[in-house]
């Protein structure tokens, strides 16, 4: 997920009167869309990590060092993901509080 987009939903790039329309690559839509790939990398961090859980309770291996890395993976993951979500909802809010 590209922060700029976020940044561009937020006001901190100036906007000319000049532009007329919004470019497809930093539409709303477009983020909503890179949001949900983010979702899936996260999805599959949790996964990973949860697979590192099972064989390391198992006994199938007993390397902890990749199991703390994969916890670590899919806890910063998932920190980022609610980061996003939140920026995602009050640009959301923000948008449908805007005047026509």
């Amino acid at each position: 997920m590209d922060i700029s987009s976020i940044q561009d939903l937020y006001g901190t790039t100036p906007i000319t009167s000049n532009e007329k329309k919004v470019d497809s690559e930093k539409g709303f839509q477009s983020m909503l869309n890179s949001v949900m790939g983010l979702l899936e990398d996260t999805n599959s961090q949790i996964q990973t990590a949860h697979k590192e859980e099972v064989a390391f309770m198992l006994g199938e291996t007993d390397n902890t060092h990749d199991l703390m890395v994969a916890e670590q993976k899919a806890n910063i993951a998932l920190q980022y993901t609610v980061a996003v979500r939140d920026r995602v909802l009050e640009a959301y809010q923000q948008i449908m509080q805007m005047q026509i």
